[in-house]
């Protein structure tokens, strides 16, 4: 009977645990509310902010106070760019290209441009931090291209290099080297002494020092930097596109604002704005999966 007594027990205490309780269920369901009201957040609040900007602007159009020329109805701006999207009445986007390609080619020489200004500004970056006296003779020369705007330099890259694809590659590497430099300098000054003194101490040497402590411990800033580097080229692209833009959305910004369209200047203007959004939500992911120690807001 003993025996037979606690078997029940103990089955029923293995129900009992297997029946969901009250407190299990209302922890579930708070945490299900949580879920959703963070998304309903996240999305939430970014289209409130659009429809309010779309709201004061379609106020702004519709007051009179400045003509169509300046402040276009945002109907404008949308028929501009279903017409730089499509053929229509025998013409082909804007400039005879679609708007999808002005945006692949500006992405295509952003891409090739922050490429080789990030490689260069790590491979800087990592010389300047952990060799003093690369630092002392190169800091001086980043700080003097950082404080450079990209036009005061375009037209003798044009000069060198003529009007094609090399002087647009050449200013978006050179815009977006100096934050990537700067950034890997900081990080890899900033790596924890004590984890560098104990690497030692085990015997590792210099350059297993630099592998598995200073580089892990500087990848959070640097990839902060490559984010900003992308941001400063991208901040670039008109001036990069000035001469012989098109196809591409600098170019048809610039050739578009000769004849005072603004609609279309406008929708350039978005282009170059929802793909450098979209392009840093994915160095966000990268930055997440690399480092996810940092966390997340």
């Amino acid at each position: 009977m003993t025996v037979m007594s606690a078997t029940l027990d103990r089955g029923a205490v293995a129900r009992a645990q297997s029946v969901p309780t009250p407190t299990r269920l209302g922890g579930k369901a708070r945490l299900r509310r949580l879920g959703r009201r963070r998304w309903a957040t996240a999305l939430g609040l970014p289209l409130l902010s659009l429809l309010v900007f779309l709201g004061l602007w379609q106020l702004a159009a519709s007051s009179g106070i400045w003509s169509e020329v300046f402040v276009p109805r945002p109907s404008t701006v949308w028929s501009a760019a279903v017409d730089a999207s499509t053929t229509h009445d025998g013409v082909r986007g804007y400039q005879g290209y679609l708007l999808w390609e002005h945006v692949y080619m500006t992405l295509r020489r952003v891409a090739a441009g922050v490429v080789i200004g990030i490689v260069g500004g790590v491979a800087l970056g990592l010389a300047m931090g952990t060799v003093s006296w690369i630092r002392r003779i190169l800091e001086p020369w980043l700080t003097f291209l950082r404080a450079l705007p990209p036009l005061a330099y375009l037209f003798l890259l044009v000069i060198w290099l003529g009007i094609d694809e090399a002087p647009k590659i050449a200013l978006l590497a050179l815009a977006a080297l100096p934050p990537t430099a700067v950034a890997t300098t900081t990080a890899v000054l900033g790596a924890p002494v004590g984890l560098i003194e104990a690497a030692r101490a085990v015997g590792a040497n210099r350059f297993q020092v630099i592998r598995d402590v200073v580089l892990p411990a500087a990848l959070p800033e640097t990839l902060t930097g490559i984010r900003l580097a992308v941001g400063i080229a991208y901040s670039s692209v008109v001036a990069a596109e000035l001469f012989n833009g098109i196809p591409g959305v600098g170019g048809l910004v610039k050739d578009a604002s000769n004849y005072n369209n603004t609609p279309v200047v406008l929708v350039g203007i978005f282009a170059i704005g929802l793909s450098g959004l979209t392009i840093d939500a994915l160095l966000r992911v990268v930055e997440r999966r690399a480092v996810p120690w940092r966390g997340t807001h």
